[in-house]
């Protein structure tokens, strides 16, 4: 049995709109380590408004050297590597470190940033994909995300299989 012309054209369109975008939602949690940026999920709200809990960043490395005060820093925070973000209050050139503070937080942090913590300087953020990007990372997100492009890949691939089969029955009926 064949699909009428309109429907597998609005079919041949939604399988299109759907392996776009999560070629795009692809590109933006992977392909951007391409270009040289670094992503990272933000969990906390020390950075609103300016960042949100689950937006995704996108992180340029850069010279300490080239980092002003008023600009937002990512680092490493600890031994454990635990990464932050906070914006830049001051800078101690003889002693390389930055002094930081988060947007929604009262006071500065309790411990200056060496240059050598340095990971580099945000460059955009993308809200909410961060929790998609979390969740993909989990074992469960993983087998979502890996079953979701095989029924994608069917969705795409099955029409024109099923078609073609139909075809070659027809011809070999006559």
């Amino acid at each position: 049995m064949q699909m009428p012309k309109k429907v597998k054209k609005v079919w041949d369109i939604v399988s299109t709109v759907l392996v776009v975008l999560v070629v795009m939602i692809a590109v933006f949690l992977m392909g951007s380590r391409l270009v040289g940026l670094q992503v990272f999920n933000v969990i906390s709200g020390s950075m609103e408004p300016t960042y949100s809990v689950g937006d995704l960043l996108y992180v340029k490395t850069v010279d300490p050297d080239s980092v002003k005060v008023g600009d937002p820093i990512t680092f490493v925070l600890n031994e454990d590597l635990v990464v932050a973000t906070h914006r830049v209050v001051a800078i101690d050139k003889e002693n390389r470190q930055f002094s930081t503070k988060g947007d929604a937080n009262e006071t500065e942090d309790a411990a200056p940033v060496h240059f050598n913590n340095l990971v580099g300087v945000p460059v955009f953020s993308i809200p909410l994909l961060g929790y998609v990007s979390a969740y993909i990372q989990s074992p469960p997100g993983m087998y979502v995300a890996i079953a979701i492009g095989v029924i994608l890949l069917a969705a795409v691939f099955l029409p024109d299989i099923l078609a073609k089969k139909t075809k070659k029955e027809e011809v070999e009926a006559k």
